[in-house]
């Protein structure tokens, strides 16, 4: 009897482990098809994250946020990056917020989203 409850736990702890994980597969490919369409995806969101951690270091030292010239400039941004592939950055900001943005301009695709955007919450959202 013990042998199978532990058949059917294994069976269950399977089961939600699968779900899981095609649940986060989906998230990261967002809903393309296309492995180039993804990693240009994937790189545009890296991006942003590490343009918004350079937009927080910028802050906690000088008390407000700054355009990406300046990040780079100050040391915060090592790398700048005005644009990835087909997607060009931008940043709004004033002196308690930012929104770095990153729009789509290449061809029309259909997997490819329009904008992605982040601000001082570190939350990328498309």
């Amino acid at each position: 009897m013990g042998r199978v409850f532990g058949l059917i736990g294994l069976m269950i702890a399977l089961f939600v482990g699968s779900y899981i994980y095609m649940q986060q597969a989906k998230s990261v490919s967002q809903g393309t098809n296309n492995p180039r369409a993804a990693a240009d995806i994937t790189g545009v969101k890296m991006d942003l994250i590490h343009m918004a951690q350079a937009e927080r270091a910028y802050f906690a030292r000088e008390n407000h946020y700054a355009s990406l010239e300046d990040l780079h400039a100050a040391g915060d941004l090592v790398v700048l990056k005005d644009h990835r592939d087909n997607y060009g950055y931008s940043v709004t900001y004033n002196d308690t917020s930012f929104r770095i943005t990153a729009t789509y301009s290449g061809p029309p695709a259909a997997q490819m989203p329009a904008t992605f955007s982040i601000t001082e919450n570190m939350e990328v959202e498309n």
